[in-house]
């Protein structure tokens, strides 16, 4: 699952961290009354202060070649109240992608800092194959290891490596780009991919295709199912194929959603599946993350189980990386030389020149001939600033938002400006002023950036077969499980239906794996001797005033399965998947259901409760 953004920016500001942000030291914040500024203003002015802000209470001036002392010397007025250096600010990201353009050199995008997968090594020797179910793989673009790369096609969906659209390539990029001086790398570079389409012309598919897909990628021997894709409704035909997948070892990975309610999508909501769930760059989760209840049922057939709720995050905000050829809008924004974060507009092209402050462009300035406007946003649109600006003589336009975050916007369909325009953020709005020379680009990339719940599930996938291919004598639900365990736990403290466990960390992972084995410690965490290996859902009902209990779990592998109510044996049953237990005693209760492996009292389930 995905959201675009209109415009997708490929050059990312090499300032965003704290330790950049310094003093402006010719530029100065000047308190006056407002009654007085006037005068400080015009004193300002004949002392070769070059106005940038008119505040409230106070301006803002540069002075050339001067120092806070020389100004405050030069400056000896009584309407003065304080004098102090104009401090720049900069956007301040946890995380952040490397800055250059991908096109020229490799970045690495922020998830994989954020998910320590630059601090453990993929071992491309450990037989690791990632199945990606989506809408294909373009293969015009250079930054995979193609001779580890197969597929299939799904009835009427044409060649898989033919791309159905950016997002199925975007996601494959994430897992698996390749660490080759170019373009992005992504959580498991190299790693061998079995790419199966599934989504028609018309951008979808059925249940049906993705259970038919499990079979392919069980055939192709993929240790991981990737789909970055759900929707409503559950069935049983598709919990079944993603069962199975577990059962026999693998893991199966898939998108809460990005509607940003609490409804449970599918397949993610199958509790053999495990539920990945977008958080951004400052590990705050996204808004348009689905957040679904642990908890089935109503009053006391109430029951809770983990496994059908986001279980962690990832970094799915604003992901850099690949796409089919030329189908990105890329755009870059130097400010005396300096790298910021921009957003394309309109007009390809390049533009370099003298920096011009417009205010909000409302109406033709001269001053602004052979120079790139700087335009706050407000007022009149986006394509009436910007054909001022060219109307002017300008030769590039920088608009300026005017509340918090990036600018993503377009000149409407009846644009016919031709200068290049680019979106910029409030934050860098002091900086960008600040500034002598603007270069803009606008262009076309093999590289850019999608936003979703469906850029998170790949980063978990592929940081599954990077910890994995470490551990390759591990089960995919132990990996689930030390994935867990190791989470960085964000949002309300312990477990939460927003962040799950917390944020994917590969490099404590696979030192938890090292210490404690596929295992775990403590079983993985799990008091129930024999850890999570069997896992269990249970929903009571009444039907003519008969109980019955629905069992579904997953990883069992034996070919039949006890049952355990209360802890007593109800019956060894054909390991199907689920089975409807039946209570014959009048009146209320709570019943207490474990499945184990036949005839083991290790290998067994959680514990999974209902009452009547």
């Amino acid at each position: 699952m995905k959201k675009n953004k209109l415009a997708l920016a490929l050059i990312l500001s090499g300032l965003c961290a704290a330790g950049t942000a310094n003093a402006a030291n010719d530029r100065f914040i000047i308190q006056v009354d407002n009654n007085k500024k006037g005068v400080v203003k015009a004193l300002a002015k004949k002392l070769g202060g070059d106005i940038k802000v008119d505040g409230n209470g106070f301006i803002a001036a540069q002075f050339t070649g001067q120092d806070l002392a020389s100004i405050k010397g030069l400056l000896n007025n009584p309407h003065i109240k304080l004098i102090e250096e104009d401090q720049k600010r900069v956007p301040m990201a946890l995380y952040n992608d490397d800055a250059g353009n991908a096109m020229q050199q490799q970045l690495t995008p922020y998830a994989v800092y954020q998910s320590q997968a630059d601090l453990v090594t993929f071992d491309a020797n450990a037989g690791m194959k990632v199945c990606v179910i989506d809408s294909g793989l373009d293969a015009s673009n250079p930054d995979f290891i193609w001779g580890n790369i197969t597929g299939d096609n799904d009835s009427g969906t044409g060649n898989w490596y033919d791309n159905g659209g950016p997002h199925g390539t975007h996601v494959a990029g994430t897992i698996g780009a390749a660490d080759n001086n170019i373009g992005v790398v992504g959580m498991a570079p190299g790693v061998a991919m079995h790419i199966i389409k599934v989504f028609n012309a018309e951008g979808w598919g059925y249940s049906s295709d993705l259970a038919h897909a499990a079979d392919l990628c069980s055939q192709a021997g993929a240790n991981i199912i990737s789909m970055s894709l759900g929707g409503g409704g559950a069935n049983s035909t598709e919990s079944n194929a993603f069962a199975n997948f577990t059962n026999a070892g693998g893991l199966v990975v898939a998108a809460a959603g990005n509607d940003g309610n609490s409804v449970r999508s599918y397949p993610a909501g199958y509790s053999s599946v495990m539920m990945v769930g977008a958080n951004d760059a400052n590990n705050q989760i996204a808004d348009f993350s689905q957040f679904p209840s642990c908890t089935s049922g109503r009053g006391k057939r109430a029951t809770t189980d983990e496994t059908i709720c986001v279980e962690v995050t990832a970094g799915g905000v604003d992901t850099l990386s690949t796409y089919p050829a030329g189908m990105a809008t890329s755009a870059s924004l130097a400010a005396d030389g300096a790298g910021f974060a921009t957003s394309s507009m309109e007009n390809s092209g390049n533009a370099s020149g003298n920096a011009y402050y417009m205010g909000t462009a409302e109406s033709i300035d001269s001053g602004a001939a052979g120079k790139i406007c700087m335009i706050d946003r407000g007022n009149i649109s986006f394509y009436d600033k910007v054909n001022n600006c060219e109307n002017s003589g300008g030769i590039g336009a920088v608009i300026i938002n005017n509340e918090a975050g990036m600018l993503y916007a377009t000149l409407g369909d009846t644009n016919d400006t031709t200068i290049p325009a680019v979106g910029a953020a409030l934050e860098d709005r002091s900086a960008l002023l600040a500034s002598t020379t603007i270069d803009i680009t606008i262009g076309t990339s093999d590289y850019g950036f999608m936003s979703g719940t469906s850029m998170a599930t790949p980063a978990v996938s592929g940081i599954a077969a990077l910890v994995w291919s470490n551990h390759p004598e591990c089960t995919g639900t132990e990996i689930r499980d030390a994935l867990k365990a190791t989470a960085q736990d964000q949002g309300a403290a312990g477990h939460d239906v927003y962040f799950g466990h917390g944020i994917v960390k590969a490099a404590d992972a696979d030192a938890y794996l090292t210490a404690n084995g596929c295992a775990g410690g403590n079983n993985g965490g799990d008091p129930t001797p024999g850890g999570d290996e069997v896992s269990l859902s249970a929903s009571g009902y009444k039907s003519k005033g008969t109980a019955y209990v629905d069992l579904s779990w997953s990883g069992a592998a034996t070919s039949t399965v006890d049952v355990y109510r209360n802890g007593t044996l109800v019956g060894s049953v054909a390991n199907t998947n689920s089975y409807t237990d039946t209570i014959t005693t009048k009146g209320g209760g709570s019943y207490t259901y474990q499945v184990c492996e036949a005839q083991s009292t290790t290998v067994c389930s959680n514990n999974s409760t209902v009452v009547f």
